[in-house]
């Protein structure tokens, strides 16, 4: 054992900065390697996905309210800080011994391994292959690294003869930048084949016909009637969304069934094919909230799936899951009662985009997704709510999420002047259908605002009211009662555990 008689913050970080580049060898190395070997999943993604998986359901709800559909790419960016400084750790440790570096990439490495193993789906045995290799390379760059100042990182006056400072930093860094390269190219330059381009999507046996005349007031800044792709909100458990592809996929229909049976991609796009444009929502949208959108989607029922595979009696739930390991329960009845609840292939008249399921999802109108909307789908099991737990009901959720009658206020926007100020958004009660849109304005009465013409009961529809405003601040509030009657309730309640309630609320300015 070497010890330092002068224990210098320059060679802390020279410790560190060879940490962190063998670290980052070996880390990107694995990551390409599970590139070019189409590993499910690589060694990095399956450490996030355990992460979130054993995030607490409050962490959770925070991380969506504050960053939205892109909290995985801050989970992802926060993973990456962590691992570096830890790598930085464990340079720091090799300073004094280089086997401690040793046994501190062993660590991190059985880590990752620990994650694979126990992950959602499983993992392949390239993933470990990957991983191996990697560790292998991160521990042999960081034993040399260490070897170049004689086996340990010490004071200017103990460095051995022809150490040159500059180059061993030097080194480090091009170990590092090669496994960022390696990591972040390699992915991009292999990426796993889907066949999503040359899908050309039959038409439909049954077609949605023509959005209806007045659906969509068009005022600028008013939600659109249909959601473009890009824009639609994207809610899941997948840090990476899968990449399958249509030739090799295929859905079990299995459980409490008389006929199970496999279905391909091709013989999916064979069957009767239905277009229906429906509103979906995730459980995690608050009040008012941007995750819910409304498109067209192109597919085959789910009920004429069950029916070939003949439902047994005493059947009252339907499990499917998806390749990002999800399970979803989802009421027999909501898929089986005549709505359009569909595996649906097409959205708004293009294959499924990969973000949002392809090559097959599910769309059930009038649930929340947690319990219906299913991405990446590989499997649909018949069965009973009492016989299962699904991904969401484990972590606290209510296990049927029928969505909540809602409505949003988009409008007016900054720098309304006094006089007549236009008042608008959507308002949505899927499956059941929206028949009033009121307003109030400080507390006062309650208006009724004009509704854009309806395009069914499974879509959200726009209202707009002229308000006669008066310069000052005012607060504005809305609620929206359904086609039976119901008014959505003012009581205040959490997304947790079967959706958010209360009347939306803005404060505007006027000049």
């Amino acid at each position: 054992m070497i010890t330092l008689s002068h224990s210098s913050t320059s060679s802390r970080l020279e410790a560190a900065f060879a940490g962190l580049g063998a670290g980052a060898l070996g880390l990107g190395v694995a990551q390409g390697l599970a590139a070019v070997f189409h590993a499910t999943p690589s060694p990095l993604i399956a450490l996030g996905d355990r992460l979130i998986d054993l995030t607490p359901r409050p962490l959770k709800e925070w991380a969506v309210a504050q960053f939205g559909t892109a909290d995985k790419t801050v989970l992802l960016g926060n993973m990456l800080v962590v691992t570096a400084l830890l790598l930085a750790a464990v340079g720091i440790a090799a300073r004094w011994r280089r086997p401690l570096g040793i046994v501190g990439f062993v660590v991190l490495g059985s880590v990752d391994a620990l994650a694979l193993i126990s992950g959602r789906g499983g993992s392949d045995l390239s993933s470990y292959v990957a991983l191996v290799v990697g560790l292998a390379l991160g521990c042999a760059a960081l034993w040399w690294l260490i070897g170049q100042a004689g086996g340990a990182l010490v004071s200017e006056a103990e460095a051995p003869p022809g150490f040159d400072r500059r180059r061993f930093l030097l080194l480090a860094t091009v170990m590092g930048g090669a496994g960022v390269v390696t990591g972040a190219g390699v992915p991009r330059l292999v990426p796993a084949a889907t066949g999503r381009g040359g899908v050309v999507l039959p038409a439909a046996a049954d077609p949605a016909g023509p959005v209806p005349r007045g659906a969509d007031f068009r005022l600028p800044g008013l939600t659109p009637h249909l959601t473009p792709n890009d824009d639609f909100y994207r809610i899941d458990i997948a840090l990476i969304p899968p990449r399958l592809n249509v030739d090799d996929w295929k859905l079990r229909v299995r459980g409490l069934v008389d006929e199970p049976f496999d279905l391909t991609y091709r013989e999916l796009l064979a069957m009767p094919l239905v277009e229906r444009r429906v509103t979906i929502a995730c459980v995690s949208n608050p009040v008012a909230g941007e995750y819910i959108g409304n498109a067209t989607w192109l597919g085959v029922r789910v009920s004429d799936v069950l029916e070939r595979a003949g439902v047994r009696a005493g059947a009252d739930a339907v499990q499917s899951r998806g390749s990002d390991g999800i399970t979803i329960g989802t009421p027999l009845a909501a898929l089986t009662d005549g709505r359009d609840a569909l595996l649906a292939i097409g959205m708004n008249g293009q294959p499924l985009p990969i973000d949002h399921g392809f090559p097959v999802r599910m769309i059930v109108p009038g649930l929340y997704g947690y319990v219906s909307a299913t991405k990446w789908i590989t499997e649909l099991e018949v069965t009973r709510f009492a016989d299962f737990s699904a991904y969401w009901t484990d972590r606290g959720w209510a296990p049927q999420g029928p969505i909540k009658t809602g409505c949003r206020i988009d409008l007016p926007g900054d720098g309304a002047q006094a006089g007549d100020v236009t008042v608008a958004g959507v308002a949505w009660a899927q499956h059941r259908g929206i028949g009033k849109v009121e307003v109030r304005v400080d507390d006062g009465p309650w208006q009724v605002a004009e509704l854009a013409a309806a395009d069914g009961i499974d879509t959200w529809r726009q209202w707009r009211w002229t308000w006669p405003a008066e310069p000052g601040t005012h607060r504005l509030q809305a609620r929206a009662t359904d086609l039976a009657g119901a008014t959505q309730t003012s009581a205040v309640a959490d997304v947790a555990p079967d959706g958010a309630t209360g009347y939306p609320s803005v404060e505007v300015h006027i000049g």
